[in-house]
């Protein structure tokens, strides 16, 4: 079993390569930065969640929640055309995007990189919703900042061989 300070220094470990992961993304599919941020996502008449799940070495969650606007903002970036309305074209943008984060994200770890499956995303929309996964090893939560826009990712995890 590992000590408390060893557990605290892998977390800050897997929160350095989730930033790193997001801004590659970001930099490479939106053409902007992503940084890390104190702030909130505010919501706005909609949030739409992605979610990709991750399977054998690690068992888990990545998520990314934003609202309506950066999302419409996110995949105008990616296609090149700004979407009028939340249709399948941005929910498969914000899914792709979960897919990437999660991808790099789990890539940066020798024993996830090819150990670590991922699902094809899911993607929830709504006014009031939580999202709710059973017992938790650990859970890394960020919010993150692009252009005006915010946007919050997770890694939650439930466990690891």
């Amino acid at each position: 079993m590992a000590s408390p300070a060893r557990e605290q220094l892998q977390e800050s470990v897997y929160t350095l390569h989730l930033d790193d992961a997001v801004d590659e993304v970001f930099r490479l599919m939106m053409g902007s930065p992503c940084l890390p941020s104190d702030g909130n996502v505010t919501s706005d008449t909609e949030t739409i969640t992605a979610v990709i799940g991750l399977a054998g070495a690690m068992s888990g969650a990545c998520t990314l929640r934003c609202g309506l606007n950066t999302a419409l903002r996110m995949a105008e970036c990616m296609v090149g055309v700004r979407p009028t309305e939340l249709d399948a074209m941005v929910k498969d943008a914000i899914g792709e995007v979960c897919n990437m984060v999660a991808g790099g994200w789990k890539g940066k770890h020798a024993a996830f990189a090819s150990g670590c499956m991922l699902s094809t995303p899911a993607v929830v929309t709504g006014t009031n919703y939580q999202l709710h996964m059973q017992q938790q090893e650990f859970r890394i939560d960020r919010t993150y900042h692009f252009e005006e826009y915010a946007l919050s990712i997770s890694i939650i995890c439930e466990s690891i061989q």
